[in-house]
């Protein structure tokens, strides 16, 4: 299934309202079926968090988890905790190529029971849930955050908590800092100092029953792609954020100051403001600490014709699709030129663009919806628009609310 966006403009003013956070979202669940008595607001609607939700209350013996890695990951802890529960997980074909040896090898040390099915360090992977009691592990940090916060999720439950070091260099510290700053938020308490983070088990009831869930960053990166490549004055407001935010994608508000769009807070919404055309012919960012806004970035930089030098980008490679690749594929065919490297992406200034090309997608939500704001620059065609519903279900009737064309 397709969707042709035709050239729009878009109005001068919109309001917008974003659900929760997939991040956020997902790891309150787990803490919910640790803790049953903790309320969350605001849930996700992404297809991510409703797989999430189903897993943890499902009594099958199998559970599919299609093409949510977050799911896969945190599951596989709180199965490998859960005493007398055994399950696999499986889903789709890429998740079966994205690694989970790290966090499975972590789990072993702590005394879980978990086998491969199919291809050694991926899943499938069963798990024969049991009662750990060891409580220290050291852990490649260097790979996926995913796998710290999978650990940190399930730890205050353990009989004796949770002793984690950390060895090489650390990737996505905002995303390991939000899982603690939740398990702080709710009376868990945590340390984390030099490259060890320590977890303390926890048999009482919780401080803070009810947590509302912050609105998700990485898909207002899409509304600021917009604004930037939308004329000066153009304005959107966005609900619900906070100034103070847990997310590391909310240094959006300080990296598209480059594209001439101010971040105004108020209350609980951010008016995004076209106040200037960018002032440099080249931007550098280092994403190491929020790698998923790198594809919209990269689409940014190619409508406004500029040259772009992208670093910490090696997380990228399993994800949803090598999303990397999946760039200098989409790039190219917009008539961009474009080089990576196993962490950078350089994309070089580009002066024409293609008209109705047809962007594959890849299974990966991220590139659709990365690459539909070129529709205020030219044609173009999303392949698999549907894809967006895996963190993003509204997408396009907000886009439709700011004014795009498109037809199916």
């Amino acid at each position: 299934m397709t969707i042709q966006l035709h050239k729009s403009v878009i109005k001068e003013q919109s309001n917008i309202t974003i659900t929760g956070s997939k991040s956020e979202s997902n790891r309150l669940l787990l803490l919910q079926a640790l803790y049953p008595e903790l309320k969350i607001n605001n849930v996700s609607n992404s297809d991510d968090s409703i797989v999430m939700q189903k897993a943890l209350t499902s009594k099958e013996t199998t559970l599919d988890i299609h093409h949510a890695g977050t799911a896969m990951r945190f599951l596989t802890a709180y199965f490998a905790s859960k005493e007398g529960r055994n399950v696999a997980l499986t889903g789709s074909s890429r998740m079966k190529e994205r690694p989970i040896e790290i966090l499975v090898d972590a789990l072993h040390q702590l005394g879980a029971e978990i086998s491969y099915t199919e291809a050694y360090g991926c899943p499938p992977i069963r798990i024969q849930g049991k009662k750990l009691t060891k409580h220290k592990v050291t852990l490649k940090a260097n790979v996926s955050s995913q796998y710290i916060s999978a650990l940190l999720l399930i730890a205050s439950r353990l009989e004796n908590g949770l002793e984690l070091t950390l060895e090489g260099k650390i990737t996505s510290i905002p995303y390991i800092n939000m899982t603690l700053d939740l398990l702080n938020q709710v009376g868990i308490q945590t340390t984390f100092e030099n490259q060890v983070i320590k977890v303390n088990s926890k048999k009482d009831a919780l401080k803070t029953e009810s947590l509302t869930v912050e609105s998700d960053w990485s898909s207002a990166s899409y509304f600021y792609s917009i604004v930037a490549l939308s004329p000066i004055g153009t304005e959107v407001k966005l609900t619900s954020y906070k100034e103070e935010s847990l997310q590391g994608d909310s240094v959006l508000a300080h990296i598209y100051i480059a594209f001439g769009v101010k971040t105004v807070f108020g209350g609980d919404s951010i008016l995004l403001k076209k106040v200037e055309d960018s002032k440099s012919n080249t931007v550098e960012f280092q994403l190491n600490n929020s790698p998923d806004i790198a594809q919209t970035i990269a689409v940014t930089c190619l409508g406004l014709g500029l040259k772009c030098h992208l670093t910490g980008l090696h997380t990228l490679k399993i994800k949803e699709t090598d999303r990397l690749v999946a760039l200098q594929n989409e790039l190219q065919k917009l008539g961009a030129t474009i080089d990576i490297t196993e962490d950078t992406l350089t994309l070089h200034k580009t002066v024409t663009l293609n008209k109705n090309v047809a962007i594959a997608t890849y299974n990966d939500h991220r590139m659709a919806m990365a690459f539909a704001p070129l529709a205020l620059k030219t044609d173009v065609i999303i392949e698999d628009y549907r894809v967006v519903s895996k963190s993003y279900p509204t997408f396009w009737d907000d886009l439709k609310t700011l004014g795009f064309k498109f037809s199916k």
